[in-house]
Formats: C-alpha cells, structure tokens, sequence
C-alpha cells in the first residue's frame, strides 16, 4: 500500500472486500482474459468468500438455511451494525474507536436506570442513552480534533473511563427488576422485523446515502485521504472529526439501550469487546485503518460475513476459541488481500 494517500470518491471502497466496487477492466487488460477474471476474484473476493461460506454451512446443516436462523443472524448482527457503521466514519478519517464497547456500557446502564425510574415513559431510556453516547463521543472528539491527541490513546482512555462509569452507576450491580415495557424495545415488530433489525437496515442506506451523495460523505473521505489537502480545500477537518467521533458515540449509547431491552438487564459489562467485531467488519469490509478508503456497503458485508460465521459455527457445535482463531485468519487474510490487490494496480 503506498504511504501518499488520496480521497476515494464518496461511497466507494476500493479495497478487495468493498461491495460497491466496478468491475471495470484495469488499463491494459482485455476483458475475459484470464487477468482480467484474476482482478475480478480478488476485487470481489470477500463476496465470494461469503457465498463459499453460506454453501458450507447450507450443506452441513439443513438448519442454517431455514428463515428462523436468518432472523436469527439479522438479530445478532444489528446491535454490531450500528457500532460498525460509527466505526467506518472514524476509520475512513484515519482514526479508530475503541471505546464503543464501553459506552454501550454505560448507556445501557443509565438508560436502565432511566427505564426503572420512568416506566411509564420507556423511549425516555432511548434518549438517555444516546445522551450518554453522544456525551462520550464529543468528549473523543474533543480530544482527538482539539487536543490533538491520538485516537488510539484517547479512545482507549474512554473505554476504561467508560466501563468505570457504568459500574459506579450501578455500584457494580447490574440493573434488575426492569418494566416489562422495557422489554418492549428490542421486541417491537414492524413488518415481520423487530426493531432493532429495522435500524440496522435504516441506519445502512441512510449512511451510504449520506457517504456517496452528499458534501458531508466527501469531506469524511477527503481528511482520511488527505488531511492537509483538505484543509487547504476548504475542509473544516477539526470539525468532520469531531463529527464522526460524536456521531459513533450516539450510535454506540444507542445500540447499549438495544442491548440491554434484549436481555431486559442493565449490566455494566455489556458490549465488552464489541469494539473488536466492529472494527474487523470494517476492516474485512475493504476500509483501509490509513483512512480514505472503504465504504457501507463494504461494512455491511463484513459484518454479516461475520454474523453467518459467528451463527454457522455455533450450529455446528464449534467451540468458541476456535471461533476466534478462524475469525482472526479471515481479517489478516482481508488486509492482505486488499495489499496485494492494490500493488497490482497500474
């Protein structure tokens, strides 16, 4: 990957993984020539790795392919869906969260403590817990677009500070004895589809929406590009980073209220190590951690390449470290696959 990075045009990854990539013929190349079906497996090779994985699991087991296990996966997958949608705006920046599993934390937690207080006005605990979240985020935004401290640093300080939150607001207990309306969040159906599904899938087309269509998307991808340029260009780059940080926050407080309606409990250690899924779909997903480069489509493939995995190893009883050690050899393998396609560019 070379070090002089440019802006990608809005909503478009250019990686091996990205969703929405052409499958335009590079110069040089004839179409249906054997390099030119080579270039065209490794641009589209996660879509092909996930098709090879639902085949897999679609023969060992009849269960997997049943609508039941597909709203299963749609299920688990939208609580990370809306992390790693916060989390792909930060990474095309250039920066990295790894604080949202802490804020979903504290945000189920007060937006527990909030659901007990008012049970009579349970979406009270929706707002309360996007306050916490956006409350977190413009604190990482601050510091990273003001201070100038680095990401990593000062999104780390926020996962520990945050985790450290939600146990004193719960004196280290967990949340119980929550209303039954509480409940009501994460089981609401619209359609056929609960509500936390019906976000997911919202939350995906308005931001690839937003990335490929508007001023807003092209300056995230102009200051991960390029952050100098940008600033000559006119772009306010203390102020889109800001803004991605804030807008993860909301998105994570968010996703911790879900959370904690799903299991009707407020714990303080909800979400813990979410952040690393989120950030591994946008990573299999195309997006480059350099910044610049990746897209919502790309994110939504990864996270529910990672979701069938999580969901078909589960059917096939396959213990949980091992779940790990393949998933950790599916993202190296992205990264160098997204390397190795972009040397051969012309």
């Amino acid at each position: 990957m070379t070090d002089t990075k440019t802006p990608a045009p809005a909503g478009q990854g250019t990686g091996a993984a990205s969703a929405g990539a052409a499958s335009v013929a590079p110069t040089g190349v004839r179409r249906f020539s054997g390099r030119w079906f080579g270039d065209l497996a490794i641009r589209y090779a996660m879509v092909i790795v996930m098709l090879l994985i639902i085949a897999f699991f679609l023969y060992r087991s009849a269960r997997f392919g049943t609508p039941e296990n597909l709203t299963t996966i749609l299920i688990a997958a939208a609580p990370f869906a809306l992390i790693a949608l916060g989390q792909t705006l930060v990474i095309l920046t250039g920066g990295i969260d790894l604080s949202v599993g802490s804020v979903i934390a504290v945000a189920a937690v007060y937006g527990s403590i909030t659901a007990k207080a008012f049970p009579d006005n349970v979406w009270l605990a929706v707002v309360t817990g996007m306050v916490v979240g956006l409350i977190a985020g413009s604190i990482n935004g601050f510091v990273v677009s003001v201070i100038k401290v680095p990401p990593f640093i000062a999104t780390l300080g926020m996962l520990t500070a945050a985790s450290g939150f939600a146990y004193v607001a719960g004196n280290g207990a967990p949340i119980t004895g929550l209303p039954a309306s509480f409940s009501s969040i994460a089981n609401t159906q619209i359609l056929g589809l609960t509500l936390p599904v019906i976000l997911m899938i919202v939350g995906i087309l308005g931001f690839a929406v937003i990335m490929r269509r508007t001023a807003y998307g092209m300056r995230v991808y102009a200051v991960g590009g390029n952050p100098v340029a940008a600033q000559i260009a006119g772009v306010k780059v203390g102020r889109t980073l800001f803004s991605v940080y804030a807008i993860s926050g909301v998105l994570a407080g968010l996703s911790g209220v879900m959370l904690a309606s799903r299991v009707t409990l407020g714990a303080p250690n909800l979400g813990q190590g979410y952040e690393l899924d989120a950030i591994a779909a946008v990573v299999i997903g195309g997006a480059s951690l350099l910044g610049g480069r990746g897209s919502i489509w790309g994110t939504a493939l990864g996270l529910l390449l990672i979701q069938t995995l999580n969901n078909g190893l589960d059917i096939l009883t396959v213990p949980a470290y091992w779940q790990d050690v393949i998933k950790g050899a599916l993202i190296v393998t992205a990264v160098a696959v997204d390397v190795w396609s972009t040397k051969r560019r012309p």
